[in-house]
């Protein structure tokens, strides 16, 4: 029969059913954890000394058993002496109310794992989403048995880990990936294949040599030549400022509004993996313009729905992305007042408009003398004539206009204006 070691030990107080049951030297209990039995005991090295400690209200009062002869009790030769438990080993106690204990007990020293290659797989063309590790490392599985005798595999789980770059919504920000594995296996599959060059490394402890403290160890592959593309397009817009233009591009994230719309296009790719860059503005569907430069420029004259599409891509992979953009359509309003008084309230005679992306406007007195013009919507008649304030009264404009939705604007009326 197999040696058993038991110390009993009295408590004076009641304790959890996790907290009754102890070890003594270097080891790890795991409570409920594994399907079966109720512990697994996990010992650093087993030697005569190893042993499972009941810490119960009334530790005299039971009996201990193997799972291979569970209706023989273990039997000590004198209390409380030290029989040494065994490597992958069921036993069972029972208290005198008749509550079982089930634990299965191993020897981690006798499972060490080894580790001798982790090399990523050459093949680019399919590693665009996902890659393949060939490992060649010896695991050792760990088990254990129910106390009916049918035997269960343990996990054992080892940590990947690989540096990596990851988009935020404004940039880039390095990144450590971190994968629990569960070996032995010969190849890895990353789902996630890194978007930079980088070493993948494996620790050689799974979660019970963490548990038992074992030193930090692991093995790297050779530098990963990455292969996986991906771009994120972020547009700023040019902001306008001047308040009689309605739907005015006020901030550089705007994405719709007023022609003419001035907005850069950045491809925030991850660069040098990424090589080539295609851009494609579409309205409705049909190609507006093509372009093949890292970052787009473009001004939107033009009413209407856009999407603007990057193909990021090198010899091997590509990557999409897409951004939405609408320019709303034309209008102009001509204010019938204007009082150029200095008060910075309606100073100047300006239209209110939006995409509106050719302009003229004349002014005459009532001889029909032409005192001022210009051609930006934007800017308006201060009032003055060759420096000087014209006189209160009213005065004939003409403005001739096109829309960024090909409306044409032939205007015509009386200003009045006041001090």
């Amino acid at each position: 029969m197999k040696r058993f070691t038991l110390i009993i030990l009295l408590s004076f107080l009641f304790v959890s059913s996790w907290a009754q049951f102890t070890g003594t030297g270097v080891y790890q209990n795991y409570f409920k954890k594994y399907t079966g039995i109720d512990y697994l005991f996990v010992f650093n090295g087993i030697t005569s000394q190893s042993a499972i400690i009941f810490n119960g209200t009334d530790p005299n009062n039971v009996k201990w058993y193997s799972f291979d002869n569970p209706t023989t009790p273990l039997v000590l030769q004198t209390p409380n002496e030290n029989y040494a438990i065994e490597d992958a080993t069921g036993y069972i106690m029972k208290e005198a109310n008749g509550t079982e204990t089930t634990f299965w007990v191993i020897d981690y020293s006798k499972y060490n794992a080894s580790f001798t290659s982790l090399l990523a797989e050459f093949n680019p063309k399919d590693q665009c989403n996902d890659l393949n590790l060939d490992l060649v490392a010896n695991v050792p599985l760990m088990w254990y048995k129910t106390k009916e005798g049918i035997r269960k595999n343990i996990d054992r789980v080892f940590k990947l880990s690989y540096n990596n770059k990851e988009w935020n919504g404004t940039a880039w920000v390095d990144k450590v990936e971190s994968e629990d594995l569960v070996l032995p296996k010969t190849k890895i599959l990353v789902q996630n294949p890194p978007l930079q060059n980088t070493r993948f490394s494996l620790s050689k402890i799974d979660q019970f040599g963490t548990d038992l403290s074992y030193a930090a160890d692991k093995i790297e592959s050779d530098m990963y030549s990455a292969v996986k593309t991906e771009a994120h397009v972020v547009s700023s817009t040019s902001v306008r400022n001047e308040l009689n233009e309605g739907e005015r591009p006020e901030s550089a994230t705007t994405t719709s509004g007023s022609a003419p719309l001035d907005i850069v296009f950045k491809s925030n790719a991850n660069t040098p993996v990424t090589e080539f860059f295609q851009w494609q503005i579409l309205k409705d569907k049909s190609l507006v313009l093509t372009r093949n430069d890292e970052d787009l420029r473009y001004t939107f004259t033009e009413a209407g729905t856009y999407n603007i599409r990057l193909v990021a891509s090198n010899a091997n992979c590509e990557f999409t992305d897409s951004v939405s953009i609408k320019v709303v359509e034309s209008k102009i309003e001509v204010p019938r007042v204007f009082t150029p008084n200095g008060d910075g309230i309606n100073d100047e005679f300006r239209v209110a408009y939006q995409s509106i992306v050719k302009f003229r406007c004349w002014v005459f007195n009532r001889w029909q003398k032409q005192l001022y013009y210009w051609t930006d919507p934007q800017k308006g008649w201060d009032g003055n004539i060759n420096g000087n304030p014209a006189r209160p009264g009213a005065y004939f404009y003409v403005i001739e206009a096109e829309g960024s939705d090909g409306e044409k604007y032939n205007l015509k009326g009386n200003i009045n204006l006041l001090r």
